[in-house]
Formats: C-alpha cells, structure tokens, sequence
C-alpha cells in the first residue's frame, strides 16, 4: 500500500492496486463520526458503442443502458442491497453521469461491514427477465416526470442544440423507445464489459484505520474470480465541429419563460493537469463576469432581464466540453441579446486584477469548504480520476491559475458556436 501526501490541504492518501486492477483509495478523517464509501465504473450514458473485451467487433447498446443498469445493481441474492444497508444503520444510494455510474454508502457504524458490502452487491450479477421488465416501467415513469419539467427541458434542450451525433445529447436515462429495447443479454453484456475491477476505482474516507480497511478489501477481492480482460475500446465520436441548431423553443406551462444561452468548445485538451486548469480558469472567468458581486450581474438585474434563478456554468468532460448560461426572465430575446453580444466582444473585456485575485481566493474557500465533507471529498475525488487527476491537486491548479490562463481563454469564444434554448408559456 503506497501513501501519498498532500502539504496544501495536510491529507494523506492510501492507494493500492490490487491483483485483479481494482485501485483503492483510502483516506482517514479522525474525530469524523461519518464514513462514506464511492464504488465507480468507468461507464457512463455516453458509453453506447463499444467493442468488448477479448471480442473484435465494435457494438452498439441502447441509449439509457448505464442507467439502466445502475438501477438494477441494487437487487441481489439476498434480496435488496438498499435494506442490508438499512440493516448496518446505513445509508445508500447511485447515480449514473455522462461517463461513470458510482454505488455509496454513507454511516456512522459498521464501517468495515458497509466496505464489504457495498463491493460485494456490486460485484455480483443478479439480473432476470421478469425485474428488468418491471424496471422498464419504472424508469419510463422517471423519464416522463423529467419530460414534464421545464427546467430539466430546458437544460437538456440547451445540450441537445449543441450536438449533431455526440450522445451526450441523449438524457441519461435514455428514451421510452430505447429503454424498451434493453433486454438481459444487453445488460449483461455491458456488466461484464464496464464492471470488471480494472474499470473500476473504491474510495473510501471516514472513521477507519487504513491498514485494516485494505485488508478487508484484499481479502474480499480473493475470494472472488474474474477473467483477465484486454482494454475496453470505446468508438471515437465523430462530431462536427458546428452547433446542430442554433434556436429551438418549446412550450411549456411555465409561469416566466426560460432560457439557456449554450456555446460549444470544440478544443479538447488531453493532458490530465491542462484539462482541469483550463476548467479551473473558465469557474474563473464565469465567476468574474456573472457572480451576484459583479458589475453585469447587477446592471441586467436593475434592468430586469434576469433575477436570482440566473446562473452560468462550464461543463467539461472526456471528450466534449460547453458553456451554459441563462435562467428564468420576462425578457428572453432580450437576455440572449446581452449574452451574445458580450460574447462577441469578449476580447474587449478587461479583468481588474483586484477582482482576479478577489474571486480565486473565494474558489479557494469554497474547495476548502468542500474538503470538509466526506461526500463532497469522494465525489469531487472519483469525478476527477477519470480525468487522470488527483482532486487534492486542485488547490495548488487554481493558485497557479493567472490572468493570462483567463485571457487564453477568449480564443474559444466564438459566436457561431453560440445555440439557443427558450421554455416559454403555452
């Protein structure tokens, strides 16, 4: 078990990887009374096409299948994982994203019990026709609910502008048609691709001693048997570097209609600590621009064309990344004018280095305040180890953020890649 430590935010981290390529992450909180624990695939709602392990021909699954999956994991042998945990005075839960599914736990006792659960439901396959019939009711029921709420059509709408063939365009959980085209042999398929312990990383922070925690979870993982798996081979998606439609509108029952001003970056950075700067210096920039303490925040709120439910937020993952901004107003072709044509004058925006220095400092705070969390800790950790990052590096990114990293930045502004989304009153 190597220990790794972090002078900044005075943590150290344990990390193994074991025999069959699970990697652990152990980090000790004493005096926490709480403990949490984060199991991940490295399998998302983007992971459609693919070509298995020790197969040679490229696949493709419906869309919603990790999600799909996700909700499935949960019954076991022993009937469902939700009461074992209840069981252990504990707390469970899953969410899928775009690029990973992650099962947790979060309690106060039976640490070491909830450890060896969560791998163990996890880790076995416990799938049959009649439930996944169920499930399909079930989820189709979920997609109808967000179907009927204007902000997540808003948001989604704002995505789906965006791309013409990437399925990040797709919600998550998939369509009504495409889930009912998910059968067993397709879960299956997509468990022992994506489920395999080398796609896999366990996180887990709390009231434990190391030491013990890895040799629980050593001693789990022997008793069980994988097959050795070649590398997933995910298909490269092909997506025009132009916004699929630049203006869509929907009517929905809304009181005040919504909007959501999306751009698209075409420029993906592959080097792990870039990637993560860029997005540390796009909060930044944001933060300076549209924060509720900055000059424009206050001048469109005094003219009225935004109010508290105005937000702006940049979105980067594995291969796509986009800027989404806007909220609920009484004046959408108004807000969406202001919007674009800042955007089209970006490079005449000058940054006072007082606000700068102001806005990183409160970044700073909010990353420290973070670090205080169990949850947010394990959650911050797994999102950015898929990008090949360690989250405890964050700090030390942002402090080596400057202006000139902001000022790059304006490069990526382009207002043909600028797409429209309004939510307004039937």
């Amino acid at each position: 078990m190597k220990k790794i430590t972090y002078e900044t935010l005075k943590e150290t981290l344990y990390y193994d990887e074991l025999d069959n390529g699970l990697k652990v992450f152990l980090l000790s909180k004493e005096g926490f009374s709480k403990t949490y624990g984060m199991f991940t695939t490295h399998f998302g709602s983007v992971d459609t096409t693919f070509i298995p392990p020790n197969e040679d021909k490229m696949i493709t699954v419906p869309d919603g299948v990790a999600h799909f999956l996700e909700h499935k994991m949960f019954d076991i042998s022993k009937g469902d994982a939700s009461e074992l945990f209840a069981k252990l005075s504990a707390s469970t839960n899953a969410f899928t994203s775009s690029s990973r599914t992650a099962y947790l736990f979060n309690t106060t006792a039976n640490e070491y019990e909830c450890i060896e659960l969560l791998l163990d439901f996890v880790q076995e396959e416990c799938l049959d026709e009649k439930s996944i019939e169920k499930e399909k009711g079930i989820i189709n029921q979920e997609i109808g609910m967000y179907d009927d709420d204007p902000d997540w059509r808003c948001y989604f709408g704002s995505i789906s502008n965006l791309y013409k063939t990437h399925p990040v365009k797709i919600d998550i959980a998939g369509t009504v048609e495409t889930v009912r085209q998910i059968d067993k042999s397709i879960l299956e398929k997509c468990y022992r691709t994506f489920y395999h312990p080398s796609n896999m990383m366990l996180f887990i922070i709390g009231n434990i001693d190391p030491n013990k925690a890895m040799n629980l979870i050593i001693e789990n993982q022997n008793q069980k048997s994988f097959n050795k798996q070649t590398p997933i081979i995910r298909k490269e998606i092909k997506e025009p570097r132009e916004v699929f439609q630049s203006y869509e509108e929907l009517r929905m029952d809304v009181v005040m209609p919504k909007i959501i001003v999306s751009m698209k970056i075409n420029e993906i950075l592959k080097e792990g600590k870039e990637k993560i700067k860029r997005e540390m210096a796009f909060n930044l920039l944001l933060d300076i621009l549209f924060s509720k303490s900055s000059s424009l925040y206050e001048e469109w709120l005094n003219e009225g064309i935004i109010n508290d439910s105005f937000s702006a937020n940049f979105t980067q993952e594995r291969d796509y990344a986009f800027l989404q901004i806007g909220g609920d107003t009484k004046s959408p072709e108004l807000l969406r004018e202001k919007i674009n044509d800042l955007f089209s004058h970006i490079k005449d925006y000058k940054i006072n280095e007082v606000d700068f220095i102001r806005n990183k400092k409160k970044i700073i705070g909010l990353l420290i305040n973070m670090f205080n969390s169990p949850e947010s800790i394990a959650n911050i950790f797994t999102r950015y180890y898929f990008e090949d990052i360690m989250a405890f590096d964050l700090i030390d990114i942002i402090n080596d953020t400057s202006l000139d990293d902001i000022y790059s930045l304006y490069d990526l502004f382009d207002i043909n890649m600028i797409s429209t989304f309004i939510v307004k009153s039937k």
